[in-house]
């Protein structure tokens, strides 16, 4: 056999092996759907039998219908399922979303309440800062009641723009305003203060004693000698307290004298300063400066002690304008 025949022989082979595999194959479609086809044509007949003698209710359905409608009942109860799950979580946001609202309305209020308190501290303020700065005659430009002021009920609540919003927060941005503004005022009263306490330091206005200790047990004065029983002019003031209180020098200066009276005022130191003032200490246990020595305002410049002629421990303290004298307590109430 030639070798075209061949081809050709198994050619139909082929060609009929596979013809034969498609018939099978729709046959067993066929077959299949043909099946399905009877077997959803069923009939059931459901039947209704009421316990009394009524007519018995019966109907047919084929099994198509009913899965139709099972699938209709299982979407149902799906969508009633996601639908009721949905509504418990948007319900439950909502309870969430109305506990958190009236959270906020009472932190609404507590701020309100606050921001009222801060208007009032803000009217104090700048009432004591307008007396200040008038006291120290600085111009002040601050206005003391907020832009929009009025009484309290007003700041509180009531304002609102066109989109009903409340004016609490224009409020606190006024008292920030203010509060700004004050701090240039503020710095000149500390400028103020500043060369009022340099201007302090050149003057005997501190307490002479370490701790603001002692007594005065003799004014500035007319008084009767401890030991003559005579009437004098006594100079200064006698403070009392034990031995070895540290002595302070009352204000900045130069020691220009030091010296010692048996008779008279013991060991003793003349401090010089500026403006023309001058102290003098006396009845000095122990001294700590010489002439010539630089002090400054607080220095200890001794402890107290009771040479020269003296009934006890204390301090005989003296202030002078060039030659006169005059009380010492005046200067010390200057910053005391």
């Amino acid at each position: 056999m030639s070798p075209v025949n061949q081809y050709r022989r198994a050619e139909k082979q082929v060609f009929s092996a596979v013809t034969r595999m498609f018939h099978h194959l729709f046959s067993a479609i066929a077959g299949f759907v043909s099946r399905f086809l009877r077997l959803g044509n069923q009939r059931f007949t459901v039947m209704f039998i009421p316990h009394s003698e009524r007519k018995i209710f019966n109907f047919k359905i084929s099994v198509f219908a009913l899965v139709f409608l099972g699938l209709v009942l299982t979407g149902v109860l799906g969508t009633f399922v996601v639908l009721s799950t949905q509504f418990n979580g948007i319900s439950n946001l909502l309870v969430r979303r109305s506990d958190s609202l009236v959270q906020t309305e009472a932190s609404l209020e507590l701020l309100q309440d606050e921001i009222g308190d801060l208007m009032k501290s803000s009217r104090i303020f700048t009432s004591a800062l307008d007396r200040t700065l008038d006291s120290l005659g600085i111009q002040n430009n601050i206005t003391s009641q907020p832009a929009g002021g009025g009484d309290l009920s007003e700041f509180l609540g009531v304002e609102e723009h066109e989109a009903n919003v409340i004016m609490e927060s224009s409020q606190i941005r006024n008292i920030s305003a203010m509060l700004v503004n004050s701090a240039e005022y503020l710095e000149k009263i500390g400028e103020v203060i500043s060369s009022q306490e340099k201007l302090l330091v050149e003057l005997p206005s501190i307490w002479p004693l370490e701790r603001g200790l002692g007594v005065i047990t003799n004014k500035m004065g007319p008084a009767i000698h401890p030991f003559t029983k005579q009437m004098y002019l006594h100079k200064g003031v006698d403070i009392a307290m034990r031995y070895g209180t540290g002595i302070l020098a009352a204000a900045n200066g130069k020691v220009v004298e030091r010296g010692y009276e048996p008779r008279g005022f013991g060991h003793y130191v003349v401090i010089d300063h500026d403006y023309g003032f001058s102290t003098k200490y006396a009845h000095f246990e122990r001294l700590y400066v010489d002439e010539g020595d630089t002090v400054v305002q607080g220095q200890t410049i001794g402890t107290m002690g009771s040479s020269g002629l003296s009934t006890g421990p204390h301090l005989h303290y003296e202030v002078r304008i060039g030659s006169e004298v005059v009380d010492p307590m005046y200067f010390i109430k200057i910053k005391d």
